[in-house]
């Protein structure tokens, strides 16, 4: 079907919010050189807002996760690929039953402040972001305690396995700060760390820019490859497009209007499938809107959407339609889910008779900021078989705590696709936030645990988690989005796998 010209002209007006839910001395790039005749590189990037807090037991993921890599070091680093690589942590073993992670660690890092990075350090660093009721404090959730064995040695004990622990440790509940600054006023303002750079605080600027220098002495020369990072911020993504094309900054993420601009600028487009983007049929036992307790309703929203077409039109065609909520990095992933719903309305309005809610049945959901025309279009080819979607006020600063309680039965959203546990304990498991009625059956968790115990099998197990949850239609998802992330001629990029950022280490002067 056609979304008519409103629809296809309002995606020209597409928010950068939609594109990235589930991320001052600009244009120096690389290569510039000083007075006396010394290079100096430096690289310049937009970025989306600024850093609220620098504590990295604050720190969070995705594409918020890069500005806490230029101070802090993380114990495990994740390859562009996802491959996890030594860093601060050497090695690192599980016990046979999988409930204890001995790590040994580097003998030559100090912070910033001069203090040694040792175990004792890295347990003070778990043991804080245990303590400190950050966004992602469920990564270390089922830590039991942290052991110092000798000076370069801990044991991470476990109350249960955990299969993404090592992945965790490359993220937020991996950065290690000075012990001596953990839990101080400080920290929150100035990050103290080990990592390739340090805040320039006389040059930063509280919503306008942070700088950084890089750190003398730094332990892995290959991860600092600037010797000034300049995080610009801005929110709007027209205000980066302008700032790419005019040289104030080497690199930024965009929307595919803005995109289009950038192109045409020849700037250069790394991009990648981070998130997927769709309806989260949250009430599935009916406590507040019975009929998302029928099976035959959640299936009849599914095949009701026409997904290449509304990617086509309102994405400008810049992601891949999909039936399934898991992505293809995740293990999870199957051909046979990707289109397991087609569009076919008259099944849909078949469902809805048989369900005996025929004309019965309305959705209410938030509005999602910046994704207006897309809701509207998901509005208008639900009309089509018989149910009313009505969208609410937006979303607002307390969306995580309204879903908590419970407020909506419904929305629309955009979630990262990442390793299977961690999806499954995002909009899965009774534990995940996006399962706020915590609806599951004895069947759903015999097949997450098989996950959590399958050790180097857990993406292959989850492919039944996956299953279940496509065939019992949880979610209406209908599409992977495309990150776009643009770059000029002085910089080379890595994508990194599931971000719709490059982490800081995956930027390099062009030669």
């Amino acid at each position: 079907m056609k979304l008519g010209p409103k629809a296809a002209a309002a995606a020209l007006v597409l928010s950068a919010s939609l594109a990235l839910t589930a991320c001052g001395g600009g244009g120096a790039g690389a290569g510039s050189t000083a007075a006396g005749g010394k290079t100096v590189t430096a690289l310049t990037l937009g970025t989306l807002r600024d850093i609220a807090n620098w504590d990295p037991a604050q720190a969070h993921v995705g594409h918020a996760l890069q500005p806490y890599q230029a101070a802090y070091d993380s114990l495990i680093l994740r390859e562009p690929d996802g491959k996890l690589s030594p860093m601060l942590a050497t090695e690192w073993k599980y016990n046979d039953a999988n409930t204890k992670l001995t790590v040994d660690l580097r003998t030559d890092v100090t912070f910033s402040d001069g203090a040694k990075f040792d175990a004792e350090a890295a347990k003070a660093n778990l043991d804080h972001f245990k303590k400190a009721n950050g966004p992602q404090m469920a990564q270390l959730a089922s830590v039991s305690d942290v052991a110092v064995v000798d000076a370069d040695t801990i044991d991470i004990n476990l109350s249960a396995a955990e299969p993404a622990l090592e992945y965790f440790l490359s993220q937020a509940a991996g950065l290690m700060g000075s012990p001596k600054a953990l839990g101080t006023d400080a920290i929150k303002t100035e990050p103290v760390g080990s990592g390739p750079y340090v805040m320039d605080k006389a040059a930063t600027v509280k919503d306008s820019q942070t700088v950084f220098n890089a750190r003398k002495d730094y332990w892995n020369k290959d991860l600092q490859k600037y010797q000034k990072l300049t995080l610009k911020i801005l929110t709007d993504p027209t205000a980066r497009t302008n700032a790419l094309v005019s040289g104030q900054i080497d690199a930024t993420l965009l929307d595919p209007k803005n995109g289009k601009q950038a192109e045409g600028a020849k700037m250069k487009l790394e991009t990648n499938q981070v998130d997927w983007s769709g309806l989260l049929l949250l009430d599935r036992d009916g406590t507040k809107n019975p009929a998302l307790a029928d099976l035959k309703v959640r299936q009849a929203i599914n095949y009701a959407f026409d997904r290449k077409t509304i990617l086509d039109q309102v994405m400008l065609g810049q992601g891949t339609p999909t039936s399934q909520p898991f992505g293809k990095d995740s293990g999870a992933w199957t051909e046979e889910l990707e289109n397991y719903y087609s569009y076919d309305p008259a099944k849909a309005k078949q469902l809805l008779k048989e369900s005996g809610f025929e004309g019965n049945v309305t959705i209410d959901v938030p509005t999602l900021p910046g994704a207006e025309t897309l809701i509207s279009v998901l509005q208008q080819q639900l009309a089509d078989v018989g149910i009313t979607l009505k969208p609410g006020a937006a979303i607002t600063n307390t969306f995580t705590s309204d879903v908590a309680a419970q407020k909506y039965h419904a929305l629309f959203f955009n979630l990262f696709q990442g390793e299977p546990t961690v999806a499954i304990d995002q909009i899965v498991s009774t534990k995940a936030l996006y399962n706020p009625f915590k609806n599951t059956t004895p069947e759903l968790e015999a097949k997450i645990q098989a996950v959590r115990t399958g050790g180097e099998d857990a993406g292959k197990l989850a492919q039944d988690v996956n299953k279940y949850v496509v065939e019992q239609a949880w979610f209406a998802p209908l599409f992977r989005v495309n990150q776009m992330y643009y770059h000029n001629d002085k910089v080379n990029v890595t994508p990194q796998a599931q971000q719709a950022v490059p982490s800081i280490y995956n930027y390099s002067p062009a030669k």
